[in-house]
Protein backbone atom coordinates (compact mmCIF):
# COMPACT_ATOMS: atom_id res chain seq x y z
CA UNK A 1 0.00 0.00 0.00
CA UNK A 2 1.26 3.47 -0.78
CA UNK A 3 1.42 5.97 2.04
CA UNK A 4 1.07 9.72 2.09
CA UNK A 5 4.78 10.11 2.92
CA UNK A 6 5.56 9.20 -0.71
CA UNK A 7 3.90 12.36 -1.98
CA UNK A 8 5.35 15.86 -2.15
CA UNK A 9 2.19 17.09 -0.41
CA UNK A 10 2.77 14.81 2.58
CA UNK A 11 3.15 17.64 5.08
CA UNK A 12 -0.03 19.34 3.91
CA UNK A 13 -1.85 16.01 4.07
CA UNK A 14 -0.75 15.55 7.68
CA UNK A 15 -1.95 19.04 8.55
CA UNK A 16 -5.32 18.35 6.93
CA UNK A 17 -5.71 15.05 8.80
CA UNK A 18 -5.02 16.81 12.11
CA UNK A 19 -7.57 19.51 11.24
CA UNK A 20 -10.14 16.83 10.42
CA UNK A 21 -9.50 15.14 13.78
CA UNK A 22 -9.85 18.46 15.58
CA UNK A 23 -13.11 19.26 13.79
CA UNK A 24 -15.04 16.03 14.30
CA UNK A 25 -17.04 15.75 17.51
CA UNK A 26 -19.50 12.96 16.63
CA UNK A 27 -19.95 10.07 14.17
CA UNK A 28 -20.68 10.93 10.54
CA UNK A 29 -21.34 8.72 7.50
CA UNK A 30 -20.30 10.26 4.20
CA UNK A 31 -20.18 8.87 0.68
CA UNK A 32 -17.75 9.45 -2.14
CA UNK A 33 -19.80 8.95 -5.28
CA UNK A 34 -16.84 8.35 -7.63
CA UNK A 35 -14.94 5.11 -8.17
CA UNK A 36 -11.74 7.02 -8.89
CA UNK A 37 -12.02 8.66 -5.49
CA UNK A 38 -12.64 5.28 -3.87
CA UNK A 39 -9.44 3.91 -5.38
CA UNK A 40 -7.47 6.95 -4.24
CA UNK A 41 -8.81 6.68 -0.69
CA UNK A 42 -7.90 3.00 -0.49
CA UNK A 43 -4.63 3.09 -2.44
CA UNK A 44 -3.20 5.97 -0.42
CA UNK A 45 -4.19 4.58 2.97
CA UNK A 46 -6.49 7.51 3.77
CA UNK A 47 -9.27 5.34 5.21
CA UNK A 48 -6.94 4.19 7.98
CA UNK A 49 -5.78 7.73 8.80
CA UNK A 50 -9.20 9.28 9.30
CA UNK A 51 -10.68 9.45 12.80
CA UNK A 52 -12.89 6.53 13.75
CA UNK A 53 -15.93 8.82 13.86
CA UNK A 54 -15.86 9.18 10.07
CA UNK A 55 -17.42 6.30 8.16
CA UNK A 56 -16.57 6.47 4.45
CA UNK A 57 -19.23 4.72 2.38
CA UNK A 58 -18.35 3.82 -1.22
CA UNK A 59 -21.03 4.78 -3.70
CA UNK A 60 -22.08 3.51 -7.15
CA UNK A 61 -19.62 5.77 -8.94
CA UNK A 62 -18.10 3.13 -11.22
CA UNK A 63 -19.75 3.26 -14.67
CA UNK A 64 -18.60 -0.22 -15.62
CA UNK A 65 -19.98 -1.61 -12.36
CA UNK A 66 -23.48 -0.18 -12.74
CA UNK A 67 -23.94 -1.22 -16.38
CA UNK A 68 -26.82 -3.74 -16.32
CA UNK A 69 -26.06 -7.34 -17.13
CA UNK A 70 -28.66 -7.35 -19.89
CA UNK A 71 -26.76 -4.53 -21.65
CA UNK A 72 -23.63 -6.68 -21.59
CA UNK A 73 -25.63 -9.62 -22.91
CA UNK A 74 -26.83 -7.52 -25.83
CA UNK A 75 -23.27 -6.38 -26.52
CA UNK A 76 -22.24 -10.04 -26.61
CA UNK A 77 -25.15 -10.75 -28.96
CA UNK A 78 -23.99 -8.01 -31.31
CA UNK A 79 -20.38 -9.20 -31.17
CA UNK A 80 -21.53 -12.63 -32.29
CA UNK A 81 -23.69 -11.27 -35.12
CA UNK A 82 -22.13 -11.82 -38.58
CA UNK A 83 -20.96 -8.60 -40.18
CA UNK A 84 -20.83 -6.65 -36.90
CA UNK A 85 -17.75 -5.18 -35.24
CA UNK A 86 -18.28 -4.48 -31.53
CA UNK A 87 -15.92 -1.74 -30.33
CA UNK A 88 -15.45 -1.12 -26.62
CA UNK A 89 -13.11 0.25 -24.01
CA UNK A 90 -10.98 -2.52 -22.58
CA UNK A 91 -12.44 -2.44 -19.08
CA UNK A 92 -15.77 -3.77 -20.36
CA UNK A 93 -14.39 -6.98 -21.86
CA UNK A 94 -14.19 -9.04 -18.67
CA UNK A 95 -17.34 -7.74 -16.98
CA UNK A 96 -19.72 -10.72 -16.57
CA UNK A 97 -23.22 -10.60 -17.97
CA UNK A 98 -25.81 -13.34 -17.67
CA UNK A 99 -24.36 -15.06 -20.73
CA UNK A 100 -20.60 -14.77 -20.31
CA UNK A 101 -18.44 -11.77 -21.19
CA UNK A 102 -17.20 -9.91 -24.25
CA UNK A 103 -13.80 -11.51 -23.72
CA UNK A 104 -15.36 -14.96 -24.08
CA UNK A 105 -17.32 -13.76 -27.09
CA UNK A 106 -14.06 -12.61 -28.67
CA UNK A 107 -12.43 -15.97 -27.89
CA UNK A 108 -15.39 -17.67 -29.58
CA UNK A 109 -14.83 -15.74 -32.79
CA UNK A 110 -16.74 -12.52 -32.19
CA UNK A 111 -15.20 -9.39 -33.71
CA UNK A 112 -14.57 -7.41 -30.52
CA UNK A 113 -12.10 -4.54 -30.80
CA UNK A 114 -10.65 -2.46 -27.99
CA UNK A 115 -10.54 1.27 -28.73
CA UNK A 116 -9.44 4.25 -26.67
CA UNK A 117 -11.97 6.73 -28.01
CA UNK A 118 -15.42 6.48 -29.62
CA UNK A 119 -13.97 8.45 -32.53
CA UNK A 120 -11.73 5.44 -33.23
CA UNK A 121 -14.89 3.42 -33.73
CA UNK A 122 -16.12 6.07 -36.18
CA UNK A 123 -12.85 5.71 -38.08
CA UNK A 124 -13.28 1.92 -38.22
CA UNK A 125 -16.76 2.42 -39.68
CA UNK A 126 -15.31 4.81 -42.24
CA UNK A 127 -12.57 2.33 -43.23
CA UNK A 128 -14.87 -0.71 -43.33
CA UNK A 129 -18.16 0.47 -44.89
CA UNK A 130 -19.23 -3.12 -45.57
CA UNK A 131 -19.38 -3.87 -41.82
CA UNK A 132 -21.68 -2.57 -39.09
CA UNK A 133 -19.66 -0.95 -36.29
CA UNK A 134 -21.25 -0.65 -32.84
CA UNK A 135 -19.53 1.23 -30.04
CA UNK A 136 -20.50 0.07 -26.53
CA UNK A 137 -20.96 3.45 -24.88
CA UNK A 138 -21.08 3.34 -21.08
CA UNK A 139 -20.37 5.89 -18.41
CA UNK A 140 -21.51 8.92 -16.50
CA UNK A 141 -21.73 12.52 -17.65
CA UNK A 142 -17.97 12.51 -18.22
CA UNK A 143 -17.98 10.16 -21.21
CA UNK A 144 -21.38 11.01 -22.68
CA UNK A 145 -20.24 14.21 -24.49
CA UNK A 146 -17.51 12.32 -26.37
CA UNK A 147 -20.01 9.67 -27.40
CA UNK A 148 -22.39 12.39 -28.53
CA UNK A 149 -19.54 13.84 -30.56
CA UNK A 150 -19.01 10.44 -32.19
CA UNK A 151 -22.61 10.42 -33.40
CA UNK A 152 -22.30 14.00 -34.64
CA UNK A 153 -19.08 13.07 -36.46
CA UNK A 154 -20.66 9.98 -38.04
CA UNK A 155 -23.62 12.09 -39.10
CA UNK A 156 -21.40 14.73 -40.69
CA UNK A 157 -19.59 11.98 -42.63
CA UNK A 158 -22.88 10.43 -43.73
CA UNK A 159 -21.94 7.03 -42.26
CA UNK A 160 -24.75 4.51 -42.29
CA UNK A 161 -22.85 1.67 -40.63
CA UNK A 162 -22.11 3.24 -37.24
CA UNK A 163 -24.19 3.11 -34.06
CA UNK A 164 -23.96 3.27 -30.28
CA UNK A 165 -25.14 0.72 -27.76
CA UNK A 166 -25.64 3.43 -25.14
CA UNK A 167 -25.79 2.83 -21.40
CA UNK A 168 -25.22 6.24 -19.82
CA UNK A 169 -26.18 7.09 -16.25
CA UNK A 170 -26.42 10.34 -14.29
CA UNK A 171 -25.05 11.08 -10.82
CA UNK A 172 -27.63 13.38 -9.11
CA UNK A 173 -30.59 10.97 -9.54
CA UNK A 174 -28.47 8.19 -8.02
CA UNK A 175 -27.71 10.41 -5.03
CA UNK A 176 -31.43 11.08 -4.64
CA UNK A 177 -32.21 7.35 -4.81
CA UNK A 178 -29.64 6.61 -2.10
CA UNK A 179 -30.89 9.41 0.16
CA UNK A 180 -34.51 8.40 -0.38
CA UNK A 181 -33.99 4.76 0.56
CA UNK A 182 -35.47 3.58 3.84
CA UNK A 183 -32.13 2.30 5.13
CA UNK A 184 -30.11 5.36 4.16
CA UNK A 185 -27.30 6.38 6.54
CA UNK A 186 -25.55 8.94 4.32
CA UNK A 187 -25.24 12.43 5.84
CA UNK A 188 -23.03 14.11 3.24
CA UNK A 189 -21.42 13.60 -0.17
CA UNK A 190 -18.09 14.09 -1.84
CA UNK A 191 -19.07 14.81 -5.44
CA UNK A 192 -16.89 13.81 -8.39
CA UNK A 193 -14.82 16.66 -9.78
CA UNK A 194 -14.64 15.29 -13.32
CA UNK A 195 -18.43 15.02 -13.59
CA UNK A 196 -18.80 18.60 -12.37
CA UNK A 197 -16.11 19.73 -14.81
CA UNK A 198 -18.56 18.78 -17.55
CA UNK A 199 -21.92 19.52 -15.94
CA UNK A 200 -21.14 22.28 -13.47
CA UNK A 201 -22.47 22.51 -9.93
CA UNK A 202 -26.04 23.81 -10.20
CA UNK A 203 -27.87 20.47 -10.24
CA UNK A 204 -26.45 19.49 -6.83
CA UNK A 205 -28.16 22.38 -5.05
CA UNK A 206 -31.59 20.79 -5.43
CA UNK A 207 -30.31 17.52 -3.92
CA UNK A 208 -28.68 19.31 -0.98
CA UNK A 209 -31.77 21.41 -0.28
CA UNK A 210 -34.31 18.62 -0.64
CA UNK A 211 -32.50 16.14 1.60
CA UNK A 212 -30.68 18.63 3.83
CA UNK A 213 -27.25 17.15 3.17
CA UNK A 214 -24.01 19.00 2.38
CA UNK A 215 -22.22 18.30 -0.89
CA UNK A 216 -18.55 19.08 -1.46
CA UNK A 217 -17.10 18.84 -4.96
CA UNK A 218 -13.53 17.64 -4.93
CA UNK A 219 -10.81 15.92 -6.93
CA UNK A 220 -8.88 12.68 -6.67
CA UNK A 221 -5.42 13.33 -5.24
CA UNK A 222 -4.89 12.76 -1.49
CA UNK A 223 -4.77 16.47 -0.72
CA UNK A 224 -7.93 17.09 -2.78
CA UNK A 225 -9.82 14.37 -0.95
CA UNK A 226 -8.62 15.44 2.48
CA UNK A 227 -9.60 19.05 1.78
CA UNK A 228 -13.01 17.82 0.66
CA UNK A 229 -13.46 15.69 3.78
CA UNK A 230 -12.37 18.58 6.02
CA UNK A 231 -14.83 20.96 4.37
CA UNK A 232 -17.60 18.36 4.65
CA UNK A 233 -16.85 17.85 8.37
CA UNK A 234 -16.93 21.61 8.96
CA UNK A 235 -20.30 21.81 7.20
CA UNK A 236 -21.80 18.84 9.02
CA UNK A 237 -20.62 20.07 12.42
CA UNK A 238 -22.15 23.52 11.75
CA UNK A 239 -25.39 22.17 10.22
CA UNK A 240 -24.55 23.69 6.82
CA UNK A 241 -26.45 21.91 4.03
CA UNK A 242 -25.11 23.80 1.04
CA UNK A 243 -22.95 22.87 -1.96
CA UNK A 244 -19.28 23.86 -1.84
CA UNK A 245 -16.72 23.66 -4.62
CA UNK A 246 -13.35 22.49 -3.26
CA UNK A 247 -12.07 21.82 -6.79
CA UNK A 248 -12.33 25.35 -8.16
CA UNK A 249 -9.11 25.07 -10.15
CA UNK A 250 -11.01 22.77 -12.53
CA UNK A 251 -14.76 23.05 -11.88
CA UNK A 252 -16.84 26.06 -12.93
CA UNK A 253 -20.44 26.86 -12.07
CA UNK A 254 -21.63 26.16 -15.62
CA UNK A 255 -19.20 23.31 -16.36
CA UNK A 256 -18.17 22.93 -19.98
CA UNK A 257 -20.82 24.63 -22.14
CA UNK A 258 -19.72 23.02 -25.42
CA UNK A 259 -19.68 19.52 -23.93
CA UNK A 260 -23.12 20.10 -22.42
CA UNK A 261 -24.42 21.37 -25.77
CA UNK A 262 -23.17 18.25 -27.58
CA UNK A 263 -24.66 16.04 -24.90
CA UNK A 264 -28.11 17.64 -24.94
CA UNK A 265 -28.25 17.72 -28.74
CA UNK A 266 -27.81 13.94 -29.04
CA UNK A 267 -29.17 12.52 -25.76
CA UNK A 268 -32.31 12.93 -23.68
CA UNK A 269 -33.03 11.97 -20.07
CA UNK A 270 -34.68 8.56 -19.59
CA UNK A 271 -35.40 6.11 -16.77
CA UNK A 272 -32.47 3.73 -16.39
CA UNK A 273 -31.65 0.36 -14.82
CA UNK A 274 -28.56 0.26 -12.62
CA UNK A 275 -26.82 -3.02 -12.00
CA UNK A 276 -27.52 -4.22 -8.48
CA UNK A 277 -29.74 -1.24 -7.72
CA UNK A 278 -32.68 -1.41 -10.10
CA UNK A 279 -34.41 1.29 -12.08
CA UNK A 280 -33.89 4.90 -11.07
CA UNK A 281 -36.26 7.39 -12.72
CA UNK A 282 -34.62 10.04 -14.88
CA UNK A 283 -31.15 8.64 -14.23
CA UNK A 284 -30.03 7.75 -17.76
CA UNK A 285 -29.41 9.17 -21.20
CA UNK A 286 -30.99 7.73 -24.33
CA UNK A 287 -30.33 8.69 -27.94
CA UNK A 288 -32.83 11.23 -29.25
CA UNK A 289 -35.21 10.16 -31.99
CA UNK A 290 -33.53 12.56 -34.42
CA UNK A 291 -30.46 10.32 -34.24
CA UNK A 292 -32.32 6.99 -34.05
CA UNK A 293 -30.37 5.62 -37.01
CA UNK A 294 -27.29 5.66 -34.75
CA UNK A 295 -29.05 3.84 -31.91
CA UNK A 296 -28.01 0.17 -31.93
CA UNK A 297 -31.00 -0.75 -29.79
CA UNK A 298 -33.37 0.42 -32.52
CA UNK A 299 -31.19 -0.52 -35.49
CA UNK A 300 -30.85 -4.15 -34.39
CA UNK A 301 -34.22 -4.31 -32.59
CA UNK A 302 -32.59 -5.53 -29.40
CA UNK A 303 -34.74 -7.01 -26.66
CA UNK A 304 -33.93 -6.78 -22.98
CA UNK A 305 -34.75 -9.44 -20.43
CA UNK A 306 -35.22 -8.94 -16.72
CA UNK A 307 -32.00 -8.84 -14.74
CA UNK A 308 -30.97 -12.25 -13.40
CA UNK A 309 -28.58 -12.63 -10.45
CA UNK A 310 -27.79 -16.28 -10.07
CA UNK A 311 -24.23 -16.51 -8.73
CA UNK A 312 -24.79 -15.15 -5.22
CA UNK A 313 -22.75 -12.04 -5.94
CA UNK A 314 -23.45 -9.23 -3.47
CA UNK A 315 -22.07 -6.47 -5.67
CA UNK A 316 -25.42 -4.71 -5.59
CA UNK A 317 -25.07 -4.15 -1.85
CA UNK A 318 -21.53 -2.88 -2.39
CA UNK A 319 -22.74 -0.45 -5.05
CA UNK A 320 -25.48 0.86 -2.75
CA UNK A 321 -23.00 1.37 0.06
CA UNK A 322 -24.75 -1.23 2.22
CA UNK A 323 -21.75 -3.59 2.27
CA UNK A 324 -17.99 -3.10 2.24
CA UNK A 325 -16.20 -5.27 -0.34
CA UNK A 326 -14.31 -7.31 2.25
CA UNK A 327 -17.57 -8.11 4.03
CA UNK A 328 -18.70 -10.21 1.07
CA UNK A 329 -18.07 -13.93 1.70
CA UNK A 330 -16.77 -14.40 -1.86
CA UNK A 331 -14.26 -11.53 -1.70
CA UNK A 332 -10.70 -12.60 -2.47
CA UNK A 333 -11.73 -16.25 -2.53
CA UNK A 334 -14.28 -17.31 -5.13
CA UNK A 335 -14.23 -13.73 -6.47
CA UNK A 336 -10.93 -12.29 -7.70
CA UNK A 337 -9.90 -10.05 -10.62
CA UNK A 338 -9.00 -13.15 -12.63
CA UNK A 339 -12.26 -14.89 -11.78
CA UNK A 340 -14.79 -12.15 -10.96
CA UNK A 341 -18.34 -12.80 -9.86
CA UNK A 342 -19.32 -9.15 -10.17
CA UNK A 343 -18.35 -5.99 -12.03
CA UNK A 344 -16.81 -4.15 -9.02
CA UNK A 345 -14.02 -6.74 -8.96
CA UNK A 346 -13.28 -6.22 -12.66
CA UNK A 347 -13.32 -2.49 -13.20
CA UNK A 348 -10.33 -0.26 -12.52
CA UNK A 349 -12.79 1.96 -10.60
CA UNK A 350 -14.62 -0.81 -8.74
CA UNK A 351 -14.56 -0.81 -4.94
CA UNK A 352 -13.94 -4.57 -4.77
CA UNK A 353 -10.95 -4.22 -7.08
CA UNK A 354 -9.55 -1.40 -4.93
CA UNK A 355 -9.86 -3.45 -1.74
CA UNK A 356 -8.39 -6.53 -3.41
CA UNK A 357 -5.31 -4.77 -4.80
CA UNK A 358 -4.54 -2.52 -1.83
CA UNK A 359 -6.03 -4.03 1.33
CA UNK A 360 -6.37 -7.77 0.82
CA UNK A 361 -4.81 -10.20 3.29
CA UNK A 362 -1.86 -12.11 1.76
CA UNK A 363 -3.65 -15.43 2.29
CA UNK A 364 -6.46 -14.29 0.03
CA UNK A 365 -4.11 -13.54 -2.84
CA UNK A 366 -2.89 -17.11 -3.15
Amino acid sequence: MKHLEEYRDAELSKILIEKIKATVTQPWAIMEICGGQTHSLVRNGILGLLPKEIQMVHGPGCPVCVTPQHMIDRAIELAQTPGVILASFGDMLRVPGNEGSLLKAKANGGDVRVVYSPLEAVEIAKREPQREVVFFAVGFETTAPANALAILQADSLGLKNFSLLASHVLVPPAMEAILGAGDNIIQGFLAAGHVCTVMGTEEYHAVAERFQVPVVITGFEPVDLLRGILKLMEMLESDDHSVQNAYARVVRLDGNPQARKNLSSVFEVIDKDWRGIGQIPGSGLGIRQEFAKYDAIQKFQLRFDEEIHHNGCRAGEVLRGALKPDQCPFFGKQCTPLNPRGAPMVSSEGACSAYYHYQIEPSHAE
